[in-house]
């Protein structure tokens, strides 16, 4: 039994109780995480339309800056054990506790959730 499964097991919040509901293992949540937040060439494509478009007021500068790139940042053990303790966690890191938890909720043929079901 891992040190996030015993948290797990002790813990009684939200995002703790729907990991039990949903039967995921907190480990499961690093794995995905890493695949859908890692930076990607459409990521440094957009960074550099930003960089480009810094300065000017066009439709196409506009449309540059509208779009936002991966964060490269997955979810981390240390951000899945304060989220299991119930601290305070910043809204970006819950956006990607999100994404991984939805991740594996698809895999197991289960219906995403929404951010206010998770925290």
């Amino acid at each position: 039994m891992s040190h996030l499964a015993k948290l797990l097991a002790s813990s009684n919040n939200k995002f703790a109780t729907l990991l039990n509901e949903s039967k995921i293992d907190p480990i499961r949540l690093l794995a995905a995480s890493h695949p859908i937040e890692s930076l990607r060439h459409e990521d440094k494509q957009i960074k550099r339309e930003k960089k480009a478009a810094a300065g000017k007021d066009d439709e196409a500068a506009k449309a540059a800056r509208s779009k936002k790139p991966r964060t490269g940042r997955p979810v981390t053990e240390r951000l899945v054990t304060d989220a299991l303790a119930g601290k305070a966690v910043s809204g970006p890191a819950k956006t990607r506790l999100l994404r991984a938890f939805n991740a594996v909720r698809a895999q197991k043929k289960l219906a995403a959730v929404e951010l206010k079901q998770l925290f």
